[in-house]
């Protein structure tokens, strides 16, 4: 199942490397990657694959939310069918 990863807040340098760094540290493909600045806030989509992550979806949800928060950003992680759900007309 894919992860749907999100990106939000006051843009700086290094947010891509950082985030794509603990993908990397924790077998976690990208599958695909969208970003876009404006007016100085990053925004950024990722679409993941944690097939290979020994850790659990929780475990790194709440990572990333730790990271985010050491940069000042908020990073969410959900699974692909809630997003899809949340996101339907």
């Amino acid at each position: 199942m894919k992860t749907i990863i999100t990106v939000v807040g006051r843009d700086t340098v290094g947010i891509i490397a950082r985030v794509c760094a603990y993908l990397a540290e924790n077998n976690i493909n990208i599958l695909d990657i969208s970003q876009t600045i404006v007016g100085g806030y990053f925004n950024m989509m990722m679409v993941t694959d944690p097939e290979k992550c020994a850790k659990t979806a929780g475990m790194v949800a709440e990572e990333m939310e730790q990271l985010g928060r050491e940069m000042g950003l908020s990073i969410r992680c959900m699974n692909e069918d809630i997003f899809n759900a949340m996101h339907r007309i």
